[in-house]
């Protein structure tokens, strides 16, 4: 059985269809609900999410974690099969089912041989219907759950990264860790779960994602029982977080041999600015490209502070926000802190140069079509495009944008959000 599903992940790799994706509708229950297709012939698969919007771990409000395990929670089979026999089920006839969430999205994804589908529908719906609600099922995760907590105290990349969020996104959503505390863990119950997931898988807040060797009709008549398992629900709207960055500090001392540093500020933008474009340029010039990008060359090549250091934008429908890290010597840990600083003013007040926009266009133009090679990659952006209100036309739209913009433009950009200067540091050093 394992060797067969190897063969089906080889089969995915080696797909390259350059069909791409199309936004339609399935009305159910008088509810419009999208879906971003593609008929994808060259291989016997099916692949789906159901993704549930403005449902991720956005809606934890004061129970941190909540989605985290309600998810999990969705991954221990139905409470007539339970875990093993519904698991079993699965392996027998290499079904990949597994629910998700990230901060805005609850996602249930499934993938399997065309031949197995009627199966694999069958056993979404089951699960859709009647998850594993038990005591012993929610003590079991809440019990693995609170374990890799513990085993993650001492993983000091993870406590910075959450100290961060903690002081960068203070009094909003973000501010907790998506895997919650062992505190937090601890008060869930299962009528919280319950709650969470009645509330969130349903009708009004789907987007169906689905691709394969089916073409649109037979698709249709092959989700209909999962839409007649889901409730109607309430439409959620996305909450916007808010936030200002401020200059400020946050230390913690541990017993490390390392500095970990990590540093985050606000940036004004939105998913569906016209100008999102310039930012991803600036981005990977500052932080994201590795060696070559600013951070990195003043960091590590010239003074050898750290291994490697990055800092990127990353744009969401709900919020905006530049971050990066690094790690040191503990008594570099000043030195590099205060380089960061001057790294980011310098490049806000002087922008880029000629070669360094030459070479995030020349990588970025060139690197696109490379992401677009299989099923799973096409669904994902043609998802991305839509939820974030773009036309499924923009990455090539985007394209051209960068193989014409100038240096003078790009610059005028860099210098016109100074709130990146406005830098949270989160430290854990010795």
């Amino acid at each position: 059985m394992k060797k067969f599903k190897k063969y089906l992940f080889a089969l995915v790799i080696l797909q390259g269809s350059l069909m791409s994706a199309t936004i339609k509708h399935i009305e159910t229950n008088g509810i419009k609900i999208p879906v971003i297709f593609e008929e994808q012939k060259s291989l016997p698969i099916l692949n789906l999410q159901l993704v549930f919007q403005n449902s991720g771990y956005i809606q934890d409000k004061n129970k941190s974690g909540l989605a985290s395990l309600s998810s999990q929670l969705l991954n221990e089979g139905t409470k007539k099969l339970g875990s093993t026999a519904f698991a079993q089920k699965l392996e027998e006839n290499a079904i990949s089912l597994q629910a998700s969430n990230g901060f805005e999205t609850f996602v249930i994804e499934l993938s399997n041989l065309k031949d197995v589908s009627s199966k694999s529908i069958d056993l979404l719906t089951k699960l859709i219907k009647s998850p594993n609600y038990t005591e012993d099922t929610l003590d079991k995760i809440k019990t693995l759950k609170i374990g890799a907590l513990k085993r993650k105290e001492n993983d000091f990349d993870y406590t910075a990264k959450n100290l961060l969020k903690a002081e960068l996104f203070k009094g909003t959503s973000l501010q907790n860790p998506s895997s919650g505390t062992i505190e937090s863990i601890e008060k869930i119950n299962l009528k919280d779960i319950k709650t969470f997931i009645n509330d969130t898988v349903n009708l009004n807040n789907l987007i169906i994602v689905a691709g394969g060797d089916f073409d649109y009709e037979e698709f249709k008549t092959l989700i209909t029982p999962v839409l007649e398992a889901l409730k109607t629900g309430t439409k959620r709207k996305l909450e916007e977080v808010k936030f200002v960055s401020k200059k400020q500090e946050e230390t913690l001392i541990k017993e490390t041999e390392q500095a970990y540093i990590y540093f985050g500020s606000s940036y004004n933008i939105t998913a569906s600015d016209e100008n999102r474009y310039m930012a991803k340029v600036a981005s990977f010039i500052l932080g994201g490209s590795g060696f070559g990008s600013r951070l990195m060359e003043e960091i590590r090549v010239k003074r050898g502070l750290a291994y490697s250091a990055y800092g990127s934008v990353s744009i969401n429908k709900s919020h905006t926000f530049f971050s990066g890290y690094l790690q040191t010597k503990n008594e570099s840990a000043k030195e590099a802190q205060t380089l960061v600083t001057q790294i980011i003013e310098d490049f806000v007040k002087k922008g880029v140069t000629q070669n360094e926009l030459k070479a995030a266009r020349n990588f970025l133009t060139g690197s696109e079509p490379l992401r677009n090679e299989v099923l799973s990659q096409r669904l994902n952006k043609a998802f991305t495009l839509f939820y974030r209100g773009l036309d499924q036309d923009y990455p090539n739209q985007e394209l051209k944008l960068i193989e014409n913009l100038k240096l003078e433009d790009l610059n005028k950009f860099i210098q016109s959000h100074k709130e990146i200067n406005n830098l949270t540091f989160a430290i854990v050093r010795k």
